[in-house]
């Protein structure tokens, strides 16, 4: 027997829910299917999880570094990997709950507990259950990308799913994986006692992001005591006495680092292989994610891709955004469109790294007439003060229309201070409006009307 629903939710991580949410309130029947853990990436093994381990590693890198803040601290330190672990999965269980009972007590909410597969455009299977609605949203999330090097598949190895079960510290921790995902647990690792060695095959760490945030974020983490290896052209593997051989490199350096363990951090990918979008004709990029136009909207009219599976953003804000961004277009008459959206995100190595809109680099092959400021940290007061002036602010500015284009802090606080610089922009005010502002001092944000001031013509 067919249920029939004004609308179908698949998935419940961070942009599914909350569609629910709406649709209910607006008086639709909806069903929400979610096969496995209510939250998606963000609470079970993403932001949540890890950033609760991300303050429990700064927590033992200050307390290394009491001294010299005049606090006597019996050395060395120890680290209960247990209650770390068990720390960070109370985070997440509690955030889990809350969604599900959130969910449950949703008037007009069916909650199935299944695998969500499409048997045409507008009718889905989920388990013993099958579905029609004319609407239906598509909240899938993505995965760890297991990459196809050579020896992969004769060794144990980590993603960052698997690595958040480990109550234990690595005694060698080598990760393959030189960006975001990869540094956090690089850095994380080594601040609780591990050797750590990160193996990337680009020429430098965050290829995507300026050269010279790439390497302060370099010298960042070899100043712990991170091994970093880039250039790595010929990355495999062999089973090893202790552990994990992993090659390196074929022309320099050291060709092969033994771990004891192996995190793999090369990428993510969609879930979306299993869904039978082909039976309901959504159509898939090269990559396997759904396409979706400027309003989310699938190839198939009625049916909306929403989050890390439609390869728009890979962010729990931008999947909160793509809802935010469906629910004003179908209920409130809306026409908002992901291309508006300005592109924000962090890295969160400390010190975190702040970014939004456009790098240099990236704006420089727009032609246009640019402005340029940097200023270090060990020029901002607040960084002073706390002991922490490893790196830098730098905004980049259109030299005609006064325009930001983007910005990076990495430095303390840059994570929380990049918000003045973003919301400028979204607000589309010049940077003389932002530069006559008057901050609170003591603060990171205090020095962005600084750094304003300071714009010059980019040179050469």
């Amino acid at each position: 027997m067919t249920q029939v629903f004004d609308a179908i939710v698949i998935g419940a991580g961070q942009a599914g829910p909350s569609v629910a949410g709406r649709l209910t309130a607006a008086g639709m029947k909806v069903a929400l299917v979610e096969r496995n853990l209510f939250g998606g990436t963000c609470v079970n093994t993403g932001c949540m999880p890890t950033k609760t381990l991300v303050a429990s590693a700064y927590a033992a890198h200050l307390a290394q570094r009491s001294g010299e803040y005049g606090v006597v601290i019996e050395s060395p330190i120890k680290i209960d990997m247990k209650r770390v672990k068990a720390r960070a999965d109370t985070v997440s269980t509690s955030a889990r709950t809350n969604v599900e009972k959130w969910l449950r007590s949703m008037r007009d909410l069916t909650v199935i507990n299944g695998h969500a597969r499409f048997e045409g455009p507008d009718v889905v299977r989920a388990g013993e259950s099958l579905l029609k609605a004319p609407r239906i949203f598509i909240n899938v999330g993505g995965r760890a990308t297991v990459p196809d090097m050579p020896g992969v598949g004769t060794i144990d190895y980590l993603t960052n799913t698997s690595i958040l079960k480990l109550d234990t510290i690595p005694q060698h921790l080598v990760v393959v994986g030189g960006s975001y995902i990869g540094l956090e647990f690089a850095q994380m690792y080594r601040r609780f006692g591990a050797a750590v060695t990160v193996v990337e095959m680009a020429p430098r760490l965050i290829a995507r992001e300026d050269e010279d945030v790439s390497e302060t974020v370099r010298e960042i983490l070899t100043d712990e005591g991170i091994a970093v290896r880039t250039s790595a052209t010929c990355i495999g593997f062999r089973p090893h006495p202790d552990g994990v051989a992993v090659g390196v490199d074929c022309t320099s350096g050291e060709p092969v680092v033994v771990g004891s363990h192996v995190l793999l951090a090369v990428g993510r990918r969609p879930n979306t292989d299993d869904l039978g979008l082909d039976k309901a004709g959504v159509a898939l990029d090269a990559r396997g994610y759904i396409v979706v136009d400027d309003g989310l909207t699938t190839t198939v009219p009625g049916i909306w891709a929403l989050g890390d599976c439609n390869g728009r953003g890979a962010f729990t804000h931008t999947a909160y955004n793509d809802y935010e961004i469906v629910a004003a277009n179908l209920l409130d008459g809306g026409n908002r469109r992901v291309s508006d959206r300005i592109p924000a995100y962090a890295l969160y190595v400390d010190p975190p790294l702040g970014r939004v809109g456009q790098s240099e680099t990236e704006a420089t092959r727009t032609g246009r007439k640019l402005l340029v400021s940097k200023r270090p940290m060990t020029r901002v007061g607040r960084a002073i003060e706390k002991g922490e002036t490893k790196g830098f602010m730098k905004v980049v500015a259109d030299a005609d229309t006064k325009q930001i284009l983007g910005a990076a802090i990495l430095g303390a606080g840059g994570d929380e201070a990049i918000h003045g610089i973003l919301d400028t922009m979204n607000a589309g005010a010049t940077y003389p409006v932002l530069q006559w502002a008057v901050p609170i001092h003591p603060t990171v944000s205090e020095l962005i009307p600084t750094v304003l001031g300071e714009l010059k013509p980019l040179s050469g």
